[in-house]
């Protein structure tokens, strides 16, 4: 059963208060969602291989022990690598072929650090740890009974909650973390490290936005150095601002960049980095605690609680609603007229196949003048078309693929 209504209020965007944060690439919380989710896909590939099918796994119990550092301009070093604990289960033998799950795994997220993390060598500053063992019959059950059925129950009983359109500071705040972590910027400031974290506060139409990002040490010769570097990104920051943003939606910025810092501390009052991350001596990560699967954590949406990064793709509720529900809400959102913000439910009964969730709640902020009745069927032939044998089965397919983003 489809159920929709109309939910008073304006959109998030003319609200007088808004704020919303990211969390990128190389922040600890990330980390352990990005190498849970490459170790999850990499199971699923050689699962295909091997078997034809993905089978029963979840890699979500991710956690990254902060390591120990000594920062010195110039160049520090590393005392403690950091610690990176692979969890959870994982098929390791079926139709009597093994698995070499650890083996999967550990090749896996050594091969995201060497892809996304500059100046992190696996194996001498961060030590994989897979704790991964069988899981239960009755949930490896799911994988096999009805035969090679394309859409499986769920694996969980679980909710999961999507909407549509972002707001322009949710943009924004994609935007720029992607900015500051794209290849293009590296490559002019190669001393920035890839641990950006991105906060905005709207307030009516004035942003306030504080960004983290340490610069690498090796590159800095002395604490003044420091300030004429970070005075450059700052400057960057703001010019992605205006020329991105200054449109008439944002009437003005007010950017803040490494906020900790006092001039005269030496290293003491800069945030400064090894390895560009901080989890190389100050902050643990773990998976959940980050970005929400559309990429941003904004507080004044609903917001799914559970992780979509490493859970499995084929039959985990919690994976599949938590990214569909925001497609679902974007193809409403886009196919409907009179539509100004759109809100998704998908709640999933454990053992019912994928393709029909328990429940299904669609809620509408609308256009004055428009109703709900004028667009429910409209709505309920998405849900009905989206949620098809052939096109769901598509839809897990190129979450299996790693097409779609999960934070």
């Amino acid at each position: 059963m489809i159920n929709i209504e109309r939910i008073p209020g304006i959109p998030i965007s003319e609200e007088a208060v808004e704020c919303v944060e990211r969390k990128g690439t190389g922040h600890p919380d990330t980390l352990a969602d990005l190498i849970s989710e490459a170790v999850s896909l990499s199971l699923s590939k050689e699962y295909i291989r091997l078997f034809g099918a993905v089978l029963h796994h979840n890699t979500d119990k991710g956690f990254l022990a902060a390591g120990s550092a000594v920062k010195s301009f110039q160049g520090g070093k590393i005392t403690k690598p950091m610690r990176f604990f692979i969890g959870d289960r994982a098929t390791f033998k079926a139709r009597g072929i093994k698995v070499p799950v650890a083996e999967i795994a550990v090749e896996a997220a050594e091969k995201w650090i060497g892809e996304n993390l500059r100046f992190v060598e696996p194996g001498r500053h961060i030590v994989f740890h897979p704790e991964l063992a069988p899981g239960s019959k009755q949930l490896a059950g799911i994988y096999t009974a009805g035969g090679p059925r394309r859409i499986l129950g769920a694996n969980d009983t679980s909710a999961a909650v999507g909407y549509w359109p972002l707001s322009p500071t949710e943009e924004l705040v994609i935007s720029l973390e992607r900015f500051l972590n794209s290849k293009a910027f590296k490559r002019r400031y190669p001393e920035t490290g890839e641990d950006v974290k991105v906060m905005a506060v709207r307030e009516k139409r004035s942003l306030a936005v504080t960004v983290a990002m340490p610069l690498i040490d090796r590159f800095l010769r002395a604490e003044g150095e420091y300030f004429v570097r970070k005075e450059m990104v700052l400057g960057e920051i703001e010019r992605f601002l205006r020329t991105g943003y200054q449109d008439g939606y944002f009437e003005d910025f007010i950017v803040h960049l490494n906020s900790l810092d006092v001039r005269g501390r030496g290293l003491g009052g800069i945030y400064l980095s090894v390895l560009g991350t901080s989890a190389e001596d100050a902050d643990s990560g773990q998976v959940g605690r980050g970005n929400r699967a559309n990429g941003v954590i904004s507080f004044g949406r609903p917001h799914t609680m559970e992780a979509a990064a490493g859970k499995n793709p084929r039959s985990h509720t919690g994976k599949i609603y938590g990214v569909l529900a925001h497609e679902l809400a974007r193809k409403i959102f886009e196919g409907t007229q009179g539509v100004r913000e759109v809100y998704v439910l998908l709640v999933s009964r454990i053992g019912v196949e994928i393709s029909s969730p328990a429940v299904a709640s669609v809620k509408l902020k609308l256009q004055k003048g428009a109703h709900p009745e004028d667009v429910s069927e409209s709505i309920k032939g998405i849900i009905g078309e989206e949620l098809s044998v052939k096109k769901l089965a598509s839809f897990i397919r190129r979450l299996t693929q790693g097409k779609y983003s999960i934070c």
